[in-house]
């Protein structure tokens, strides 16, 4: 078989698992089993990269190296709570090597035609701002520098006339590209700072829009890229993250009754929240694991609802325990995830998998709200926001209006927390002083584990 036939063969190839693990990973039940598709798919892609004639191997040898061996270190030590870190890294490496790439493309063949020279300057505008953007969305969520939106007077009018700017040159760059080296090189400063212009007005409860938005950019800059250097693989692949990413972002602003324009210009979190006594009446009822353990031996249905905080306390494993020992006692036990809880799209549909909850008990917000009313028991792990019932009535809160998980029209509602303080978006909760929830204070590892324990000791 001719050597260029057979590499056209395993791009297709590869571009086919790509299509069906991008399928099966819209279920949890096959996402694992999408993961390795697209997986093997990206290795086909890499063996037919590697067949191509003209490549200077000790090259891609070292980067293999290196790259296997930061591959390998993620996956042994990111714990689950720096999991939207990690994405947000990745993405942003994406960008960084569209960037690159097409730097180095035109520096060594500026004369190409308009088709490439459009290409060489979409990947480097797009590859810019997804490299800078993501790693100030990694800034934020490592609270290297403050979550809050961070705005200044003209703001907008400043990313328009830096928007513009790039277009204008844009135009000029790829109207005659050999002789424009200056043009390109600003180009390439301003994409960066827009990148960074970008993100930074947005507040952290919108960061999930925020990865999967910069996600949707990096697949962008990936196939602008495939165009670069003439690769049908590469075009193929950051063509479907590209729409997948968009198409997620979507949902995200779905779930959260915003528009994208919104979230990336409204600067939420940035107004000045109401204090406890000026919108907020009643009073917190505290709740001990003894009493806490007495209503769930009695009740007949449990749903759980976790949050990030059930990530940071590392308790999923123990909550998995407990569910367990609920449904032995005759407990119907779901699991309510909204599409925003957490700090990424589906962070907490990963963060059950791996503890080997069923993925028959995890249910999407619209499928439970309904139930909730028969409910006996809502157990909030974590969550603060997407539990909020300020967002169906009070039109002075930033969230008023977005969707949440119906907990308080449960019997009973029990909130595990470290304390009263507000979550990542900066929020004070009206739910927790209502007369049917309690709240129990404590690490929330160590709450369940005593659950557990009141469980196992009866």
């Amino acid at each position: 078989m001719n050597l260029d036939i057979f590499i056209n063969f395993l791009y297709i190839a590869g571009s086919i698992l790509f299509v069906i693990g991008l399928k099966g990973l819209s279920k949890p039940a096959t996402a694992r089993n999408a993961n390795l598709l697209s997986a093997i798919g990206m290795l086909l892609a890499i063996v037919a990269t590697l067949l191509t004639k003209g490549l200077e191997f000790q090259w891609i040898i070292v980067g293999l190296m290196i790259g296997t061996a930061i591959g390998i270190f993620i996956a042994l030590k990111v714990a689950m709570t720096s999991m939207p870190q990690m994405v947000a890294l990745l993405n942003g490496s994406g960008g960084l090597a569209s960037f690159i790439v097409g730097w180095s493309s035109y520096h060594y063949q500026p004369e190409v035609s308009l088709l490439t020279t459009i290409s060489t300057y979409l990947a480097v505008l797009i590859g810019g701002v997804t490299f800078t953007g993501s790693v100030l969305a990694w800034a934020k969520l490592e609270e290297i520098m403050t979550g809050k939106p961070i705005l200044f007077k003209g703001q907008k009018i400043v990313n328009s006339l830096i928007l513009l700017v790039l277009v204008i040159g844009g135009i000029i760059f790829c109207m005659n590209p050999a002789g424009n080296y200056p043009l390109f090189i600003l180009i390439m400063v301003l994409s960066l700072i827009l990148g960074v212009l970008v993100v930074i007005p947005i507040g952290g409860a919108d960061m999930p829009v925020v990865i999967s938005l910069l996600n949707s950019y990096s697949g962008m800059a990936g196939a602008a890229t495939g165009f670069v250097i003439i690769n049908s693989m590469l075009i193929v692949a950051g063509s479907l993250v590209g729409a997948s990413g968009i198409i997620l972002t979507q949902i995200m602003c779905k779930a959260m009754n915003r528009s994208l324009a919104n979230v990336l210009f409204s600067g939420f979190g940035s107004v000045v929240q109401k204090k406890k006594g000026e919108g907020i009446k009643g009073e917190v009822n505290a709740i001990s694991v003894q009493d806490a353990y007495l209503v769930l031996e009695a009740a007949r249905s449990v749903v759980f609802v976790p949050g990030y905080g059930l990530a940071v306390a590392q308790a999923q494993h123990v909550l998995r325990e407990l569910g367990e020992l609920l449904e032995k006692n005759g407990v119907e036990v779901r699991y309510a995830i909204h599409p925003v809880a957490g700090r990424m799209p589906g962070h907490m549909n990963v963060l059950l998998a791996e503890a080997n909850v069923s993925y028959d008990q995890l249910n999407e917000m619209d499928a439970v709200n309904p139930l909730m009313e028969t409910i006996d028991v809502a157990v909030v792990i974590g969550a603060n926001d997407v539990v909020n019932p300020a967002s169906r009535h009070d039109k002075s809160s930033p969230i008023y209006g977005m969707p949440i998980i119906n907990v308080d029209k449960a019997k009973t509602v029990f909130v595990l927390k470290r304390s009263m303080n507000t979550g990542f978006a900066g929020i004070e909760n009206e739910l927790f002083y209502f007369d049917n929830t309690r709240m129990l204070f404590g690490d929330a590892k160590a709450s369940l584990q005593s659950l557990v324990a009141e469980f196992k000791g009866s």
